[in-house]
């Protein structure tokens, strides 16, 4: 049985909102019971409203870094009105993909294979079969998307800027 994907809970507070801060997004935890504000998926997705993100400790660490790499890789006019859908095109969606698998390096106990893994685990689907084979062998496109709009530099560290 493979290990179950890791939560929200399996981290320290402190880890994740020193992360997002960087972007200059408030983490906001809601209660196991109550339903998460902003979720565009129900459940225990993270949810997404202005420049907050709100997450309950069931809430899955690749979910989590998801809905935040929305809100850094969108355009500023669509920051002003967000509100639960972040929309985007097929590019932004696959910078957004990248951008949150870089990111993971940056959470103690999760990094980028890990956080392949658990993207597999909870039913991302990319065309070569696995996150990984998208992520080093496909993902060119996604990853000069982030370039172009100054979100990572040419050895694909983030920049820690949202899109201008």
């Amino acid at each position: 049985m493979p290990p179950p994907v890791l939560l929200c809970s399996d981290l320290t507070r402190e880890d994740l909102e020193g992360l997002l801060q960087q972007y200059q997004l408030t983490l906001s935890w809601v209660s196991e019971e109550e339903p998460i504000p902003g979720s565009y998926w129900g459940e225990c997705e993270a949810g997404l409203i202005g420049s907050r993100v709100y997450v309950r400790p069931d809430t899955p660490v690749h979910s989590l870094l998801h809905e935040s790499c929305h809100y850094i890789c969108m355009s500023p006019g669509r920051r002003l009105g967000l509100d639960t859908d972040a929309g985007g095109g097929y590019a932004e969606e696959n910078g957004v993909c990248y951008l949150q698998i870089l990111l993971a390096d940056y959470l103690d106990g999760v990094g980028r294979a890990r956080l392949m893994e658990d993207m597999d685990r909870w039913g991302y689907s990319f065309r070569l079969g696995s996150t990984r084979a998208w992520f080093e062998q496909d993902a060119e496109d996604a990853r000069s998307w982030l370039e172009n709009h100054r979100l990572i530099d040419t050895q694909s560290l983030p920049t820690w800027r949202l899109r201008a």
